[in-house]
């Protein structure tokens, strides 16, 4: 049980670290990173970085939970096949959870209208939102909704949920 309230203490403080620090050329490296891994994991899925307007690369999202859960993670915002900025992901989330993990995340914007949104601040997934898992082939069949397409890839970690909760996400040009 305190193995569990370190870790809830630990993803408080996590969250809480909002601001962002300006412009870190690591974080590009990483965001990099984390496409070839998706790609490694599902080569169909160069068809949506091909054909999208632009999306957001999260290569660590901590994610920690017992009953009342959370997630953060930063990464990088690409348009157009260039680095437009930096971006933060924070979820809050609530209902039966326990265990931590981290994971990647993707999110593909299929046009400039759904970009701009996501750039402004308008834009957040709700609970009714889905994220599908990578595996092999798995993006052949994957679609936009609302021209918002995303993906996660789990990196390690164990997580039991049935939760309802949102992300949502902040934006910062480079």
């Amino acid at each position: 049980m305190k193995f569990w309230l370190k870790l809830f203490i630990a993803m408080s403080l996590l969250l809480s670290g909002q601001s962002f620090a300006g412009w870190d050329a690591n974080e590009e490296r990483d965001a990099r990173e984390s496409i070839a891994e998706f790609k490694k994991h599902d080569a169909d899925m160069q068809a949506f970085f091909d054909k999208a307007w632009g999306y957001a690369v999260y290569p660590d999202v901590g994610k920690a939970g017992m009953g009342i859960g959370g997630a953060h993670g930063g990464g990088v915002v690409f348009e157009q096949g260039q680095v437009a900025g930096s971006t933060k992901l924070t979820q809050l989330s609530f209902g039966f959870q326990l265990g931590a993990q981290l994971y990647q995340e993707i999110i593909f914007f299929q046009n400039k209208a759904a970009m701009d949104d996501f750039k402004n601040g308008n834009f957040k997934l709700g609970a009714q939102a889905s994220a599908v898992a990578v595996t092999a082939g798995a993006s052949v069949n994957a679609d936009y909704d609302n021209g918002v397409a995303v993906f996660t890839l789990a990196k390690g970690g164990l997580m039991y949920e049935a939760s309802v909760g949102g992300q949502k996400f902040s934006y910062k040009p480079k």
